[in-house]
């Protein structure tokens, strides 16, 4: 698989007018208080951003999670803390291995930095075992709850991934959405090398501001805050960190929390009725569905766009094949129209032949 096609996104996948299942953003605008927030920092947009600034977003990172704020590490979305890291394993000379399927772009930055990848191919239903990463990896990637197939790994197994000389990366981009995010959340855990990679754009709908942050072994943190550019954020990027680590925002996340839980159910439940093949039971916001056998997947795509539903193709992600498609998790009626979609789709292949 090319490079090229790892680094195809759910956002290359949907057009204006289109209603959009492809981006696994929750909403279409920042809650009210949160966008307030970021407006009183508009007028101080003049000054670079403060040391006390990124002290705030840390210690409220580092309060949401049980943790010190050496152990955090503010950054612009969880794509700049691939990039570091895979800068920090090729600086090392470490041996990479990436879990799949999962996110591509680890794999991508760091086969761009020159480290060695192993790729460990998860086979159906994507249940992570330990024992398939190589004893010889020295940065292990593994997505919680992996993205694009929905499931949630044990903590466990992913702990014991963890050792001193390894660094062992968890993308947890949606895992405050779990259904229990503390008792599978490895962010605040005390162990050797461990790194949690976490997003606020995705649950709060702002991927066009990219803030995240990584939580984890403060050595390894600090090393790649040492080989960064001069204010690597800006103020409202470190302003959204804070916000969305603040006790206000754990009041509204448990409400969101609920909502798509909510709506997963009832989704999957539509998509079951109408006969749409649910590949393995999701744990995140979205869903990995198969298009109908003997139907040819990209052009069964590009029929349900006509209809004006953008979809996520899932042949980028290693381990999968043109069948899968992720949906985004969306309210009832939505999925409905998807559904009505779909079937009319379908139907329009089984009649072709005949014409």
């Amino acid at each position: 698989m090319t490079d090229d096609l790892l680094r195809i996104h759910g956002d290359t996948q949907v057009a204006p007018g289109e209603v959009d299942f492809a981006v696994n953003v929750h909403g279409d605008r920042p809650p009210e208080w949160l966008a307030a927030r970021l407006q009183a920092r508009i007028l101080d947009l003049a000054a670079y951003p403060t040391a006390a600034d990124d002290l705030r977003a840390r210690r409220a990172a580092a309060r949401r999670h049980g943790t010190d704020a050496a152990r955090v590490l503010p950054l612009a979305g969880s794509a700049e803390g691939f990039h570091l890291l895979a800068e920090h394993a090729a600086r090392r000379g470490l041996r990479a291995a990436v879990v799949h399927p999962s996110f591509t772009e680890p794999e991508v930055e760091l086969r761009r930095a020159g480290v060695p990848v192993t790729r460990v191919e998860l086979p159906e239903p994507y249940t992570f075992d330990p024992a398939l990463v190589p004893e010889a990896a020295d940065l292990v990637v593994v997505g919680n709850p992996t993205n694009p197939t929905s499931v949630l790994h044990p903590r466990e197994a992913l702990a014991s991934l963890c050792r001193p000389g390894r660094v062992t990366v968890v993308d947890e981009a949606f895992c405050d959405v779990v259904d229990d995010e503390e008792g599978v959340s490895l962010a605040g855990a005390d162990l050797p090398g461990l790194v949690v990679l976490r997003s606020v754009t995705k649950t709060w709908a702002l991927a066009g501001l990219r803030a995240g942050y990584a939580v984890g072994d403060p050595a390894v943190l600090a090393d790649l805050a040492a080989h960064r550019v001069h204010w690597p954020l800006g103020t409202l990027q470190l302003e959204a960190v804070a916000a969305c680590c603040s006790d206000e925002a754990a009041g509204h996340l448990a409400r969101i929390r609920d909502r798509l839980a909510t709506d997963r159910v009832e989704m999957c439940g539509l998509l079951e009725g109408a006969g749409i093949a649910i590949a393995v039971p999701p744990a995140a916001p979205f869903v990995l569905v198969k298009t109908p056998v003997g139907i040819d997947p990209g052009g069964f795509r590009g029929r349900l766009r006509s209809y004006g539903y953008a979809t996520r193709r899932c042949d980028t992600f290693p381990g999968l094949d043109p069948a899968h498609v992720r949906l985004a998790v969306r309210d009832p009626e939505t999925v409905r129209g998807l559904v009505a979609a779909w079937q009319r789709v379908v139907g329009e292949a089984h009649e072709r032949p005949s014409r």
